[in-house]
């Protein structure tokens, strides 16, 4: 069943890029999970794999690329690892923080977040609360544990949040049990520039999140949007003021509705999976900052949503997986269902958010499987590669080439 909300103009979001051979943070610059246009292997197997290297320690969390160079994170025993490996393979250096804390879920690790890279800092969060910003040569400039300084690690599960970097600094998102936070630290010193309370008393597990926020520009200023506890609010990147809010994602007060999947944002509208997998919203997120929440909700529909992983925008097209292998695309103006179809069945789940490149999805499972399949025109597929490890990375562009992050490996396919 649909829902059809208040449509109305929407202003152009517009995105800070990086340079275009980079993919600074999860999910790449504009945090939409759609690859540069270029060539990419449609077949990953032993003729397109340019490389493979075991890693120094197990990891969930995605590689980022600026320039030359490949950042992620790992653990290894009780160490926290920050890397850095070369375009093919080489390891440039290795930094290790000790006191990793131990990860509940199957499929997680100390080190889910991924790394965030701006050209010249490198900012990594772990599990345990630490953060650490590193320049690109891997030199430490400043170590901080949130836990420490602002109260102990209350969600039920693992950390799912990366870091991202403004103009300002880095900014971590911590929306867990009964007390939720937003704050920015300086990419210099690590010293707090400022804190913000973003607190929502909800149902039992309902005020928790796993979810990254995503920085826009809207009128020439910079906004975080962070979507937890039933809320997308948009912050100013400077102050940390709360510019706006908006609800009515939960309108029942249901609880156990933690989110894991992020929200997306093109063309000002943020596209928010809510209800456990079970709704698809869209919300204004530019604009006029006193829009009431009636003018800021554009549609809303039931029966089409992810839980873990976030959907992709294309050309007005949202594609979004479910964690059971349900792919659908979807209408980005209208909320209508174009076309749903199902990748090879399995035991196991899509917990990876899925990338877009050269017009072929890739959907990796968590039993390392990965999915190709054609959406330019429809559905249609192309290969089932298993990649003899277990992940939930989201594969990153390299180059015509594509990073697949296993627990355990970093390999590249790269396109013949």
């Amino acid at each position: 069943m649909q829902t059809r909300l208040v449509f109305g103009v929407v202003v152009a979001l517009l995105p800070a890029i990086a340079g275009a051979e980079s993919w600074p943070t999860w999910r790449g610059p504009n945090a939409n999970a759609v690859a540069p246009a270029g060539k990419y292997p449609t077949e990953l197997n032993d003729q397109t794999k340019a490389w493979e290297v075991e890693l120094p320690g197990v990891g969930s969390s995605t590689p980022v690329v600026w320039g030359d160079a490949i950042y992620l994170t790992a653990s290894q025993d009780d160490q926290e690892l920050v890397c850095s490996y070369t375009l093919d393979g080489k390891q440039r250096w290795q930094v290790a923080l000790p006191g990793a804390a131990q990860a509940k879920h199957r499929n997680a690790t100390p080190s889910n977040p991924s790394a965030v890279c701006d050209g010249e800092h490198v900012v990594a969060y772990f599990k345990s609360g630490d953060v650490i910003c590193l320049t690109t040569d891997g030199r430490e400039l400043w170590r901080k544990n949130l836990q420490e300084a602002y109260g102990d690690d209350s969600l039920w599960w693992d950390l799912g949040t990366s870091p991202v970097i403004t103009s300002a600094g880095a900014v971590i998102a911590v929306m867990q049990n009964e007390i939720g936070y937003l704050v920015t630290l300086d990419l210099e010193t690590g010293q707090e520039l400022w804190r913000v309370d973003r607190t929502y008393p909800r149902p039992s597990e309902s005020d928790q999140a796993y979810t990254t926020p995503t920085v826009i520009q809207d009128g020439g200023a910079e906004v975080i949007v962070t979507w937890g506890a039933d809320h997308l609010t948009g912050h100013d990147a400077a102050s940390g003021a709360l510019l706006w809010e908006c609800g009515g994602f939960n309108p029942e007060d249901k609880g156990q509705w933690r989110v894991i999947a992020s929200a997306t944002i093109a063309d000002g509208v943020a596209y928010v999976p809510h209800g456990r997998g079970d709704f698809l919203g869209a919300v204004r997120v530019v604009g006029p900052h006193d829009a009431t929440e009636q003018e800021r909700w554009l549609w809303r529909v039931d029966g089409v949503g992810s839980d873990v992983p976030s959907p992709l925008i294309e050309a007005g097209k949202i594609f979004i997986l479910k964690d059971s292998g349900v792919l659908c695309c979807v209408d980005a103006a209208s909320g209508q269902t174009r076309w749903e179809e199902r990748l090879p069945r399995s035991r196991r789940r899509y917990f990876s958010s899925p990338l877009l490149a050269g017009g072929v999805l890739y959907c990796v499972r968590e039993d390392g499987a990965v999915v190709s399949a054609s959406v330019d025109e429809g559905y249609r597929f192309l290969s089932e590669t298993f990649l003899g490890d277990d992940s939930v990375a989201t594969p990153t562009p390299i180059d015509g080439g594509l990073l697949f992050r296993t627990r355990t490996k970093l390999i590249r396919f790269q396109a013949n």
